[in-house]
């Protein structure tokens, strides 16, 4: 049997597509691999997060997380649990560098900023302006 004509563009279009596919999800499943790996300190990034969490999760209020959910609308919703965690992480090590009692809204934004790269701060800042909040004192933030 001899592939001629449309059946063999067919095959071929579907093996481009599979590659592709297979190539995306390796990509993140690396991804997550690399941030699995231990440091020197003997703990991984996720661990790290984790820790920074568990420290802090007493100074989560209802408040606080609706703020944080509100804050991550902007991310797709098959990648939002994993930005959450990262970014609450963030949150917690700012917590606890300063050794809060109290979080405070600018704690959030502050760990948001620092958890996210460049690339997402313009969403960030759409964001805060329909929450009307002033982006004026994290500008020094938005620049490291």
């Amino acid at each position: 049997m001899e592939l001629s004509g449309w059946f063999l563009w067919f095959i071929l279009f579907w093996v481009v597509v599979l590659v592709g596919l297979f190539a995306i999800g390796g990509y993140f499943m690396f991804r997550k691999f690399l941030k699995s790996m231990p440091k020197e300190d003997g703990l991984s990034d996720l661990n790290w997060e984790e820790y920074y969490v568990d420290k802090t999760i007493h100074l989560w209020g209802d408040e606080e997380k609706a703020m944080l959910n509100e804050l991550v609308q902007p991310v797709p919703d098959l990648f939002r649990p994993v930005a959450k965690q990262k970014i609450a992480g963030r949150i917690g090590q700012v917590l606890l560098e300063e050794k809060v009692k109290k979080m405070k809204l600018e704690h959030i934004i502050r760990g948001y900023i620092l958890a996210t790269p460049k690339r997402d701060h313009k969403f960030l800042r759409k964001k805060l302006a329909e929450l009307k909040i002033d982006v004026s004192p994290y500008e020094q933030y938005f620049e490291q």
